[in-house]
């Protein structure tokens, strides 16, 4: 059996930021007699469940909500970033904040914050429910419409008369981006601005996923299930045709799942550490 590793699995640059920042409090030493140091993150800092119980266990909490937050705390923001409104809500709690916000989603909020200061109208690709978008929309003052496919964009009853703008969550599959930017450029009388708000560290690592999964027989993607570009990773896979298995651990594989292959391909979300990589690729080489 022959293994094919991918060169861009493992730790994005605003994820390995994004841990340095909270790494680096953890380590900071006392004054003396000092009070001890109460970290929070907001939110899950990355979609890890293996690197947030290595912080849980050195004392690091995840909160959900402001109101849980003690004066004099220290508020760690999430590398997905958070709604505008719930930033405030933090400050006014007086606590201290320290931004881990991924650089490339930074800059996606600021340009939606402009273009909405045009009184444009947001038409965000991304999932509903990730606290990426949720961050995002909160810059999209004059409205938004959030439609995580091409068939959930088409049944959109998008009024004419608004000017709209077009954006991704950073972590979305650009072919399908693009196809929606076609379809809507098409729509009769429509004008429409498009960000290009796709990280670039994101399609090369989805572009490496589907010719890898042109050479094999078997794709392993490995990442937390609540990571995004974790599971888009597997999709192109799947999408090129080839079987693929998404996991989170080692623990999760079976000589069942590759027996007869006879080439694997294997790679990983942006958030998943290499130490767990390298421990799947080892039981992989060694069924």
């Amino acid at each position: 059996m022959k293994l094919l590793r991918a060169q861009t699995a493992g730790f994005c640059m605003g994820v390995d930021l994004a841990l340095k920042k909270l790494a680096s409090l953890i380590d900071t030493p006392q004054e003396a007699g000092a009070k001890a140091r109460d970290i929070l993150t907001f939110g899950p800092i990355i979609h890890n469940p293996q690197v947030l119980e290595e912080y849980a266990a050195k004392g690091v909490r995840v909160v959900n909500d402001p109101a849980d937050i003690a004066p004099g705390a220290t508020v760690v923001i999430r590398a997905h970033g958070i709604p505008e409104p719930v930033r405030q809500a933090i400050k006014t709690r007086g606590a201290t904040i320290v931004d881990a916000t991924c650089p490339k989603v930074k800059k996606a909020q600021t340009l939606i914050a402009s273009q909405a200061r045009h009184g444009k109208v947001l038409l965000l690709f991304g999932e509903e429910d990730h606290p990426e978008v949720k961050g995002l929309l909160s810059y999209a003052t004059a409205g938004a419409h959030v439609f995580g496919s091409m068939d959930e964009l088409e049944r959109l009853e998008l009024p004419h008369g608004p000017s709209y703008f077009l954006a991704a969550q950073t972590t979305q599959d650009e072919q399908e981006f693009l196809r929606i930017r076609d379809y809507l450029r098409a729509r009769p009388g429509a004008e429409l601005t498009v960000l290009s708000t796709i990280c670039n560290a994101t399609m090369n690592r989805q572009q490496e996923a589907m010719d890898m999964a042109a050479l094999v027989d078997f794709m392993v993607v490995v990442g937390g299930r609540e990571s995004g570009n974790t599971r888009r990773l597997a999709q192109v896979a799947r999408t090129a045709g080839t079987d693929c298995v998404h996991v989170e651990t080692a623990d999760e594989l079976t000589s069942d799942m590759v027996a007869g292959k006879r080439t694997i391909g294997l790679t990983a979300g942006a958030s998943t550490p290499k130490t767990i990589i390298d421990r799947v690729q080892k039981v992989l080489e060694s069924f």
